[in-house]
């Protein structure tokens, strides 16, 4: 049932990213730069779920965009990589996007029954920190 759930919370999120030209790994690896700053590619590959080099493509993606900047990006050195400004505005959009996906699927006006669950979750995870 979880999983049916997530599946319905990602393809909703991806539907309302999606004028934002964002999906929600994209939105993952652009959070988890902005949250981290100065991560490296080996822990965004971590925090992700995906390889080093998909991390890298992906970066290199946002890079172009205007969305993210490597400031140190030179053989042999570490990466330094931020948020643009632009990167940012778009992070609050997408914010505003997730919100409404959020309050559409888990609102008072929601399923009861899914409204139920996602209660359940959030309350399971507020009992682990």
């Amino acid at each position: 049932m979880v999983l049916t759930l997530a599946h319905q919370v990602e393809a909703e999120l991806n539907k309302a990213l999606a004028p934002l030209d964002l999906t929600v790994s994209r939105l993952g690896l652009l959070a988890h730069i902005r949250a981290v700053p100065g991560v490296s590619f080996s822990d965004l590959a971590r925090m992700s779920g995906i390889t080093v080099q998909s991390v890298h493509t992906a970066v290199k993606a946002l890079e172009r965009s205007g969305l993210v900047r490597d400031s140190s990006a030179r053989a042999g050195s570490a990466s330094v990589i931020e948020v643009t400004e632009e990167g940012a505005h778009l992070l609050r959009a997408a914010q505003e996007a997730v919100d409404q996906v959020d309050e559409h699927l888990f609102g008072p006006n929601s399923d009861p029954t899914r409204r139920q669950v996602g209660e359940a979750i959030l309350a399971a995870f507020r009992t682990t920190d």
